[in-house]
């Protein structure tokens, strides 16, 4: 257990069952409260899963009070974690299916660690209580600490495949959240999406974060920024962006808060 909070708790997944909640937990979110489109043993099974899933880290966040589906505590709040190992044991990183992540890498001094997020999600019954989100974050920040991991990065995504439909946050994001040049990581060229869709004059600052996604609002908020282009992911039925968060860069706040040092 890397922290808990009430009957909550959040830890790594460490047997197969786990695993498959947290798979469960992604199709219930993804395919059927979403609009994701599933692969036949995917429906058949209602699990979310793909090669990744077998050599990552799985984050839960597990609520003691509550019994899934095979009689064990509900998981109700899944990251997937994945470390340069792990992606190398998958042929390369999820998200260079989408993103030219290449510069990014190679703008680090050898030795950099890199974390991949992907497949976050929480049960709607859960989502706004703080705490499940904290609980994440601090499990995250914990396993960060605990493997040295120098920058964490992964794609966030804006529900639809209508890029003009969110033109003032994906503007917002290109103007004022933009990588610094050295490390840009771009969309794949046959996939780019322009997020530059309205002048930066016509930006409204507050309205673009506020029109953000929950999740790409925390990352920004702590510190993240954002690459260049979208990609429309049409199994999934969302616009994706990049996010690149060195955890140099986090903000004071977020180090106080989970006991970060620095």
């Amino acid at each position: 257990m890397l922290a808990a909070a009430g009957a909550l708790e959040v830890r790594l997944a460490e047997t197969d069952s786990e695993i498959e909640q947290a798979q469960r937990l992604r199709y219930h979110v993804f395919y059927e409260e979403m609009a994701a489109i599933p692969s036949p043993d995917m429906r058949e099974a209602r699990r979310d899963f793909d090669k990744y899933d077998e050599v990552c880290d799985h984050l839960l966040v597990v609520d003691r009070s509550a019994l899934g589906e095979d009689g064990q505590p509900l998981v109700v709040g899944t990251y997937r974690l994945t470390r340069e190992i792990d992606a190398a044991r998958a042929g390369g990183f999820y998200t260079a299916g989408e993103f030219d992540i290449s510069q990014m890498i190679k703008g680090h001094p050898p030795g950099t660690k890199f974390l991949e997020l992907g497949r976050s999600c929480v049960l709607k019954a859960y989502r706004n209580r703080t705490t499940t989100l904290q609980l994440l974050w601090k499990g995250l920040l914990t396993f960060v600490a605990r493997f040295d991991i120098d920058v964490m990065f992964g794609c966030a995504s804006f529900p639809g495949i209508d890029p003009d439909a969110i033109a003032l946050p994906l503007s917002y994001l290109h103007y004022f959240h933009p990588m610094p040049a050295r490390v840009t990581v771009k969309a794949r060229p046959e996939l780019f999406v322009p997020m530059n869709r309205m002048p930066k004059a016509a930006v409204d600052e507050k309205e673009g974060m506020r029109a953000s996604p929950p999740l790409l609002k925390g990352y920004l908020r702590a510190g993240g920024c954002i690459g260049d282009g979208a990609v429309i992911d049409r199994q999934f039925s969302t616009i994706d962006v990049f996010i690149y968060f060195p955890l140099s860069n986090i903000d004071a706040r977020y180090r106080s808060r989970f006991g970060l040092a620095g």
